[in-house]
């Protein structure tokens, strides 16, 4: 069944068949061969590379419609493609392809002494549904991560990318049925009405589990309204604390990097903290570069007291996922209370320290409670496929189940195997 039509009928009625075309396909998917998934992933690929003047034309109505309501500068950045990003979604799904099968590893395993033989083994989760903004990508990634590890997705992107995720699943229907798998498994919500997303939280009959990617008030709403198991991916509220004992020269090239590479990606560094042991000769220069890169700066007393010409920083720039050219500066006393700060006010997601001290960045890589920490390295690497995890749904921040870059292995649960010779419980 194709889910690329119109909704023709009410729309608790589309989303149950939904429900229904994904929970049968996941039997199926549950059970397919690593070769069989793959193939379909490689075809997808090649789909994506052959269609990519309809996949460019259906974002251009996208960017259309996006122009025509004001989305902000961050939304439209996220939304574009062009020929270099429709071939990233293409590699992208080679690169899940040649990503080894998680499904049937086994864990561990263990012989009792009654000689009981026990293993844990990796299973697909089942059917796996993906509320999503903006990012087009993000439909290929999904889909592709789902089906590595033999589930079924159900993809609500955003209203902002309808047309081009169509036109990428289409690319996906293709890879799955030359690999003769159901197209059921890969599925995209066919309307663009706020209210799918209310009946999917509530689908726990066909879906195993909900991974929202976007904003803080998404997030929210998904974990205040679900009735399903959520993988959360929270803003990414990053960190870059530059130590007393940095090389200067490494803390300029990462903290410009881990800003204004992309300045819309929750990788993006929304906060810099520096040591106030070298604050007035490593300040400086960092936030000429900054500024030089078109970034504004909302700093603190002490900060403004070596660049007048920064805004004073609030309290609530402290918290503030900006996803814009704009970062907040703060002067600390050292490790401990960088630390104490990120731990206060950051989302968990990703954050890092550039230093030369060894016991230091041991120190912070220890203490600071973000499922991404990194030593003298941009923030802008928190990402699946720098990870060499082949693609990625997102970054999560929760501590269960999966944290960090969700790619095919944490799309995954594990069951228990035991085989026995006729033994019986006392």
């Amino acid at each position: 069944m194709s889910l690329l039509r119109p909704v023709e009928t009410d729309l608790g009625s589309a989303m149950r068949e939904i429900g229904v075309a994904a929970r049968a396909a996941a039997q199926v998917l549950a059970h397919a061969s690593a070769d069989s998934k793959s193939r379909a992933l490689r075809v997808a690929a090649e789909a994506v590379r052959d269609h990519r003047a309809e996949i460019l034309a259906a974002n251009a109505c996208d960017l259309d419609e996006a122009g025509r309501a004001q989305l902000s500068a961050a939304v439209v950045d996220r939304l574009i493609l062009d020929e270099k990003r429709v071939a990233g979604i293409a590699d992208s799904l080679d690169g899940v392809a040649a990503f080894r099968d998680p499904v049937g590893t086994v864990l561990a395993e263990w012989t009792r002494p009654n000689g009981l033989a026990i293993a844990r083994v990796r299973t697909p989760l089942g059917v796996i549904g993906i509320i999503y903004e903006s990012r087009p990508n993000v439909t290929a990634d999904a889909g592709g991560l789902c089906l590595r590890a033999g589930n079924a997705a159900i993809l609500r992107g955003g209203s902002e990318s309808f047309h081009s995720s169509r036109a990428i699943v289409q690319c996906l229907h293709q890879g799955l049925k030359t690999a003769n798998l159901p197209e059921g498994g890969i599925q995209l919500v066919p309307t663009r009405d706020r209210a799918a997303v209310g009946i999917m939280l509530g689908m726990a009959e066909f879906i195993d589990v909900i991974v929202p990617r976007g904003g803080r008030s998404l997030i929210e709403r998904v974990q205040a309204e679900s009735r399903i198991p959520v993988i959360a991916h929270l803003e990414g509220n990053c960190h870059v604390y530059v130590d007393g004992a940095a090389d200067l020269v490494k803390a300029r090239a990462i903290v410009r990097n881990a800003k204004l590479r992309r300045v819309s990606v929750c990788g993006a560094a929304e906060t810099l903290l520096v040591d106030h042991a070298i604050a007035e000769r490593a300040l400086p220069p960092i936030l000429a570069e900054l500024k030089a890169g078109g970034c504004e700066i909302r700093g603190d007393t002490a900060t403004r007291a070596l660049d007048p010409t920064a805004k004073p920083a609030t309290e609530q720039d402290w918290r503030t996922e900006y996803l814009d050219a704009i970062i907040a500066v703060r002067v600390v006393d050292g490790v401990e209370a960088a630390i104490t700060h990120i731990n206060e006010y950051g989302s968990h997601h990703t954050d890092a320290i550039v230093t030369e001290d060894t016991a230091a960045a041991e120190r912070f890589l220890d203490q600071v409670e973000s499922a991404i920490v990194l030593h003298n390295a941009s923030t802008q690497f928190a990402d699946g496929a720098e990870f060499g995890m082949g693609a990625e749904i997102g970054i999560s921040t929760n501590k269960l189940h999966a944290r960090g870059p969700v790619g095919a292995e944490q799309l995954t649960s594990f069951k228990y195997v035991v085989r026995g010779n006729g033994q019986v419980r006392p």
